[in-house]
């Protein structure tokens, strides 16, 4: 399931001023004979529809607006869709429903836990599965559903409303679908970010295009207002946020640079050759030259602690991960934080978090990071521990801290750097760290 977060009014500055748009075409007045590029049930991309969203939409008009969406997406896009889409209009109340299951949104997923406990992003007090989806239960605006070729708008107001570009997001989420684009699954944090970078930086990025050109070459269908469905409970406030936004926020630019050079053409070329890292999306000049380098951790636990069970053993958070977990804590304060780059997370070259567990069940993780140089390793020590020094109940000795049982993150560190790689271990407690992870 693809879904959209909303997107912040900065992502629209990413591409301020994008150029590359086609010239308007004349109105076309007549159906073709045959399905076609710009034409999608019964209406052409430049015709107007009897919509007035004011009172909510009823069926026919959802079905106008759906079939003249679907042909403004491929103008911008230049491609067909293959197939039918249906749509669906729910309120905020049934979706969180739906995501649960009918439930909470607890989740019991420790290895998880651990990696985003290792960010400083969630602490020992909730669980990743509650945090992730309080994020979208409150952010999400709409997703496409691959099982079935429906999209699901969510709508925040009485009446059924549609934004107008959340549908047009999720329909190249269709078009995606149709050529057997969603399939994929990468194995680690950093991996599903760089590949969701291509799949919703390019939705994104018809979006942006496709808002361009309405008040400008068409006329287009009223956004929702703030009170009736474009609230997002996303911010930059919230590290989880920061996390999973990464891909609508850089993949558009990624995309656009593709495009740029070699047309949709060289978008299509994505996905069969997918960024490696966010590294390279945030970065787009080491793409696709600079691939990340292969970071392992020995295992040195002692006889009551094991990692856990779990395949691939290890996960790589990257760099937007990184940069998230600093911005989040106020150790980097970038100017235009929607580009995920700051000098303390520049500079990465790969990274392995190994949770571990012991026979009662507490948990623990070594988080080994590599650095393309010494001064970005000293960099993002010094900005890491920062954040470990301004909330540490004691620190026993240089590069240990102990952090109070009160807080969400209350255990012991251990933070080494030998030149590139900087190491750094998590124990319940200050004497548990060599059992977890013996030093050298």
């Amino acid at each position: 399931m693809r879904k959209s977060l909303l997107a912040a009014a900065a992502v629209l500055a990413l591409l301020a001023g994008c150029s590359g748009l086609p010239a308007p075409d004349h109105p076309f007045m007549e159906d073709p004979g045959e399905d076609q590029i710009g034409w999608e049930g019964g209406y052409w991309y430049d015709e107007s529809i009897a919509v007035t969203p004011g009172d909510g939409l009823n069926e026919s008009e959802q079905a106008a607006l759906l079939a003249r969406t679907k042909a403004r997406v491929e103008q911008v896009r230049d491609q067909e869709f293959r197939g039918n889409v249906s749509l669906e209009v729910i309120s905020r109340a049934e979706y969180r429903n739906r995501s649960a299951g009918g439930g909470g949104v607890r989740q019991e997923n420790p290895w998880n836990d651990q990696v985003w406990e290792a960010l400083l992003l969630v602490g020992e007090n909730s669980t990743s599965g509650e945090a992730l989806g309080g994020t979208r239960n409150s952010s999400v605006q709409g997703y496409y559903a691959p099982a079935n070729d429906s999209i699901v708008i969510v709508s925040d107001s009485e009446t059924p409303t549609i934004d107008r570009a959340t549908l047009a997001h999720e329909l190249v989420h269709a078009l995606q679908d149709q050529r057997d684009r969603l399939n994929a699954t990468p194995e680690t944090q950093d991996q599903q970010l760089a590949r969701q970078s291509v799949t919703e930086g390019e939705a994104n990025y018809v979006r942006i295009l496709y808002e361009q050109r309405c008040g400008d070459r068409w006329t287009c269908v009223d956004r929702p207002t703030a009170d009736g469905g474009n609230a997002s409970g996303g911010s930059p406030e919230d590290g989880v946020f920061v996390t999973i936004y990464q891909p609508y926020a850089t993949g558009p630019r990624f995309v656009h640079q593709a495009r740029e050079d070699g047309g949709w053409e060289a978008v299509d070329g994505l996905y069969g050759d997918v960024p490696e890292s966010t590294e390279q999306v945030i970065h787009p000049e080491k793409y696709p030259g600079e691939d990340p380098v292969n970071v392992t951790v020995p295992d040195r636990s002692g006889d009551s602690w094991e990692r856990l069970d779990h395949d691939p053993e290890a996960d790589t958070v990257g760099e937007a991960s990184i940069f998230a977990m600093l911005y989040d804590h106020g150790a980097v304060s970038p100017e235009e934080w929607f580009l995920y780059r700051a000098n303390a997370s520049a500079g990465w070259a790969g990274d392995s978090v190994v949770p571990y567990r012991n026979e009662s069940g507490v948990g623990a993780y070594v988080w080994r990071t590599e650095w393309d140089t010494e001064r970005d390793a000293r960099e993002f020590r010094e900005a890491y521990t920062s954040i470990l020094a301004e909330r540490a109940s004691s620190q026993p000795r240089d590069g240990i801290y102990r952090l109070p049982e009160s807080d969400p993150f209350g255990d012991a560190f251990r933070v080494r750097r030998s030149g590139q790689t900087v190491t750094i271990v998590n124990a319940p407690t200050v004497d548990r760290l060599d059992d977890v992870h013996r030093a050298r």
